[in-house]
């Protein structure tokens, strides 16, 4: 796969890349990439996953879709009414963890020094392996052919020599591209830019900054630092001045980062139901419970999510006793922690369940509870994995959820 594009962005590919050593790759559309594996006769049509409900949220969108205006985090009402033709598929988190884990393996058999920052983008530093793989360009296009081959999808690689660049590098060589931006480019690359582009400036950001006739990076970078940090404060101030210069001093870094695998339902009406919002405490718990044994994780904290009618949101933690990837375990300290907030009939929005501080799951360490049987609970919920795997996901279900829809969550 040698095709090579720089996306939005005509910039000229280098003569010299050696000082591309960081690499971030960014899977295309990374959820509806996976989807059309399954469903080759909907690519080049527009297609969104998310939430079927009309107070869902897209997750993503494949490019036929983006180009009406659907966006990831949109309403679903809101993207259906840009896009009305557009084919809605609910997500399935098991595979694109399993996707996820097959990009990521490759990433590391490349090399060591990976950071995975989400399940479908990460950095690598690609500086010892370029005796093996040659160029950065040539180990670009190496990950590129072999995420295509063994995964079946496309990825978009952005080369600098440091990790802002090359994430900046990424974005414009999408989709399905490679960008190389060497160390004599960075600002020729950068100062064109509208200010959004650097990390740390988001809509209210950017508006401070238009209302000093801020427009650009170059204007940015050639702004009297004191009155950055006057206008931002002292710590937002050098920050944007560094990135505007294209200084950014943070290195890969391939220590494990804090995980969490999380679900949330958001509701098609207002609700103030204890018992739907059990029910539904006991779903999420339930599809989180099954992601972790999917991904091999098992967690230590619980927390919730719950978002009232205002859209006022709070969220109540608990960390466990022993780790846990048992459905019923979650559910238990979700539903307590839900009870313990008080709400008296308060009409929710959405609820949510999440497990943090995870771990690699280790089967010699699993410990059975008091109240467990040797056959216990993990085991029934692993053959639950199993049916779900060969039927379809809701198949095998606690009979209080069998009036809930299988794959409402996002």
């Amino acid at each position: 796969m040698s095709r090579r594009t720089t996306g939005k962005l005509d910039f000229p590919a280098p003569r010299d890349d050696s000082t591309c050593t960081i690499l971030h790759v960014d899977m295309d559309a990374f959820y509806a990439s996976v989807e059309l594996l399954s469903r080759p006769m909907l690519r080049g049509k527009p297609v969104i996953v998310g939430g079927s409900g009309s107070r869902g949220v897209v997750l993503s969108a494949t490019y036929e879709a983006r180009e009406f205006g659907v966006r990831a985090a949109m309403s679903m009402g809101r993207a259906r009414r840009l896009c009305p033709d557009a084919q809605v598929i609910s997500p399935d988190h098991r595979r694109y963890s399993r996707v996820s884990a097959g990009v990521m393996e490759i990433f590391s058999s490349i090399t060591p020094n990976v950071e995975p920052l989400s399940l479908d983008e990460a950095f690598l530093d690609v500086s010892g392996a370029l005796r093996q793989y040659g160029s950065p360009t040539q180990v670009a296009e190496t990950l590129r052919a072999r995420v295509f081959d063994e995964q079946g999808i496309t990825c978009s690689v952005g080369g600098a020599p440091n990790k802002f660049v090359a994430k900046v590098a990424s974005a414009h060589a999408k989709p399905d591209g490679v960008l190389m931006i060497p160390a004599e480019s960075v600002l020729a690359f950068l100062h064109p830019l509208p200010v959004g582009a650097l990390w740390g400036v988001g809509p209210r950001t950017e508006e401070q900054l238009h209302s000093l006739g801020v427009r650009t990076v170059a204007d940015v970078a050639h702004l009297p630092r004191p009155v950055l940090r006057r206008a931002l404060g002292p710590a937002a101030g050098d920050h944007l001045a560094d990135l505007a210069w294209g200084r950014d001093q943070r290195q890969v870094s391939t220590t494990t980062r804090e995980r969490s695998v999380g679900s949330e339902h958001t509701f098609a009406g207002d609700v103030d139901d204890d018992e739907v919002i059990h029910r539904h405490l006991l779903k999420l718990s339930d599809h989180v419970a099954a992601r972790l044994r999917s991904a091999g994780w098992v967690a230590r904290t619980v927390s919730i999510k719950v978002r009232f009618a205002d859209f006022t949101t709070l969220t109540r933690s608990r960390t466990l006793p022993e780790a846990t990837d048992v459905g019923r375990d979650i559910y238990h300290q979700a539903g307590a922690l839900y009870d313990a907030l008080g709400l008296q009939r308060a009409r929710l929005r959405l609820v949510g369940v999440r497990a943090e501080k995870l771990t690699p799951a280790d089967a010699a360490t699993h410990q059975i509870a008091l109240d467990e049987p040797v056959a216990g609970w993990r085991e029934a919920e692993t053959a639950v994995d199993q049916a779900a795997a060969r039927f379809g996901d809701g198949v095998v279900r606690p009979a209080s959820l069998l009036d809930i829809g299988r794959s409402d969550d996002v």
